[in-house]
């Protein structure tokens, strides 16, 4: 019965030829491939199956139901699934979600010390990926996975949001009850103090904390707080963002774990002095400080941050074609040594960005705030 078994409405994945892995984390692998009649260039995102019994994983479900119901430019598109042949002696057919192929991750792009962006072209990178979660919020959509690898850009200078394995749809209170969200979502570097606190109830002030971290990364090239534990990550944040406390978040005493964790005490907050030495126009610093805020209530929202003074002084924001039309190679995160865990300005860092619930710190890793 299994070779005679057809998806009549999921083709073949043999159309495609793979040519490189560009990509790989808890998510599975994903490939760069052609279309061996058209030569069109696509992504191919492999669907975790081992550990589904019986039935399609849930969160692939999810993703693809997401991704079916955007369509805007800085939104990678879904263009189909594929699968594999199904044989006697290979009873599970493997799925594949085929994306349009962008040439790079912002990842990839901020690891190559040749590759310089300008204020504007900066202003411009930003201003894609607010307008992309402005849109997903805009429909109550988070993603919940924001980061600099989770950014691609095409050779034209398009930015394409991507890996909505984790994103959701949220939905409003029934009958007064609080909707109730896993906090275990968002990798450990980029993810908000309200989840490190075990808030379930939360919103899109989740993406946008993600959205600064990514900001400031864009002058400092690596990731600012490189946390190997959700404790050693709150006191990276506190280090930076000043001491969490009920002065400053007043509902933040009802999250499960304030009591639980050894939170710093006496640190002012300190969000423009430390990146001063990176970032010297005082409007982006004052765009990042509102997206870092430690009370999610009072951190800037997608459509407060596009209308920013920062994008609407000068210089304003540029096209990025002319930059990245002069990068003839791929620059992804899985090709960068100094993200995948091997050499980092003299130390070694734990392979965090594989993972996002790491367990142990890694003696290496920097006590540092970028």
């Amino acid at each position: 019965m299994a070779d005679n078994f057809e998806y009549p409405h999921c083709a073949d994945v043999s159309k495609y030829e793979k040519l490189m892995k560009v990509g790989q984390g808890t998510f599975g692998e994903v490939h760069k491939a052609i279309h061996r009649r058209s030569r069109q260039l696509v992504a191919l995102k492999k669907v975790l199956m081992e550990n589904e019994k019986e039935g399609f994983p849930i969160t692939s479900l999810r993703e693809i139901r997401i991704l079916k119901l955007l369509n805007h430019e800085n939104i990678v598109n879904l263009i189909e699934i594929c699968r594999t042949k199904v044989t006697p002696y290979n009873q599970k057919a493997v799925f594949y979600l085929v994306f349009e192929f962008c040439e790079h991750d912002l990842a990839g792009l901020l690891c190559n010390p040749q590759i310089r962006f300008s204020l504007g072209e900066i202003k411009k990178v930003l201003q894609m990926l607010l307008n992309a979660l402005y849109f997903l919020h805009f429909n109550r959509i988070l993603h919940r996975d924001m980061k600099a690898a989770n950014i691609l850009m095409t050779k034209t200078g398009i930015l394409k949001l991507t890996d909505f394995g984790l994103a959701r749809a949220i939905h409003p209170s029934v009958d007064g009850k609080k909707v109730r969200y896993t906090n275990r979502v968002v990798t450990l570097w980029y993810r908000p103090p309200e989840l490190l606190l075990g808030e379930r109830n939360y919103n899109a002030a989740i993406d946008m904390w993600g959205a600064g971290c990514i900001m400031a990364e864009m002058w400092t090239r690596s990731p600012i707080m490189q946390g190997g534990t959700e404790q050693h990550q709150l006191n990276l944040i506190s280090k930076l963002c000043g001491s969490i406390s009920t002065t400053v978040w007043e509902s933040v005493e009802n999250l499960e774990y304030y009591n639980k964790m050894e939170l710093a005490k006496n640190i002012n907050r300190n969000v423009k002095g430390r990146l001063h030495s990176f970032v010297k126009d005082p409007l982006a610093l004052d765009l990042i400080d509102n997206l870092l805020k430690l009370d999610p209530s009072k951190r800037l929202d997608a459509d407060g941050a596009l209308n920013h003074d920062f994008f609407w002084s000068d210089p304003m924001p540029i096209d990025l074609a002319h930059t990245l039309s002069r990068v003839t190679t791929s620059m992804f995160e899985l090709h960068t040594p100094r993200r995948t865990g091997k050499k980092f300005n003299g130390g070694v860092l734990q392979n965090q960005q594989k993972e996002n619930h790491p367990t142990k710190t890694n003696a290496a890793i920097y006590d540092r705030v970028f």
